[in-house]
């Protein structure tokens, strides 16, 4: 064991550059500790007062440290320069190697800070939608409801989202009044379409499916809008139309339902609606008077 030391030490070498900085150094350390003694004997014996020698000592020893940091910066600059952008040089590749990671993170920060949404609440962000079940520092578990952004139902899977997302992309929270919201969906018709006796049909039933219920939104939503400072909502049931392009009618449909009770209360209405009619053109002669064009007469030859 001790032969192994020797060898080493016998093995160690110290660079011509590195010998000559702790040569400089171990000399401006001793040339500052022979000023300072010179400083304090002076002051020891030219300064009567104990309370002013007491003074310039503590003065004297501080600008003596000074000069040695300034001293050791200079001496030992070159290398400070490399040792810095070494660390530089690990930082940056630390982060290029973390970045999902601290973007995750940050993601989750946001998230939280802004109160985005919380456990049981269905939301979207890009293609992903669906309930959400779990949520950590680095990901947000949902359960996957679809297919697409109008049906309702769960389609059995789960989603596993990085919270990185939420540093780029805007998400939805589809149950931001969380026990009661108001679901909107569209019946589209052609012009031609009985969409007027399928506008009445669709209020009729809309406000059946909702009755049971209606009065209780109405206060709930009432208090969400004191405690969040906004103005009430009407939850009556309504239909309204658009216009998307020439020849089509869309009926869009607004009504309050019970928060995991969107699909559920969309198909009682559906159903009911179009059970026993489908709204087709209606034939002429049963409806609005078909404006008629008068023959032609002949012009004189």
């Amino acid at each position: 064991m001790i032969e192994r030391i020797q060898t080493s030490l016998a093995n160690f070498v110290v660079p011509d550059s590195m010998l000559s900085l702790l040569i400089s150094t171990g000399l401006l350390i001793l040339g500052l500790l022979v000023v300072r003694a010179l400083i304090a004997r002076f002051i020891k014996r030219q300064v009567e007062s104990l309370e002013l020698r007491r003074r310039w000592l503590v003065q004297s020893r501080n600008g003596l440290i000074l000069l040695l940091m300034l001293g050791l910066a200079l001496i030992w600059g070159e290398e400070l320069r490399t040792l810095a952008l070494s660390i530089v040089a690990i930082a940056v590749a630390f982060v290029v190697a973390t970045k999902e990671l601290i973007m995750c993170i940050t993601g989750s920060i946001l998230k939280a800070g802004a109160g985005s949404f919380s456990i049981g609440d269905r939301i979207q962000i890009k293609e992903f939608r669906g309930d959400v079940i779990d949520q950590n520092l680095l990901a947000t578990t949902i359960l996957e409801v679809g297919p697409g952004k109008l049906t309702h139902q769960r389609t059995g899977r789960m989603a596993v989202i990085p919270n990185a997302l939420f540093v780029s992309e805007p998400v939805i929270n589809e149950s931001f009044t969380h026990d009661y919201v108001l679901h909107v969906f569209t019946v589209p018709f052609k012009r031609d379409d009985d969409w007027r006796s399928a506008q009445q049909a669709i209020v009729a039933s809309a406000r059946k499916q909702c009755a049971p219920f209606l009065e209780e939104v109405r206060r709930y939503m009432n208090r969400v809008s004191v405690t969040r400072g906004l103005e009430p909502p009407s939850v009556d049931p309504r239909v309204t139309l658009q216009v998307p392009v020439a020849g089509e009618i869309h009926l869009i449909v607004r009504v309050p339902v019970k928060s995991g009770q969107r699909g559920f209360i969309e198909q009682a209405i559906m159903s009911e609606v179009f059970q026993n009619n489908d709204y087709l053109p209606r034939p002429p002669g049963s409806g609005v008077p078909q404006q008629t064009v008068p023959p032609a007469t002949d012009l004189p030859s």
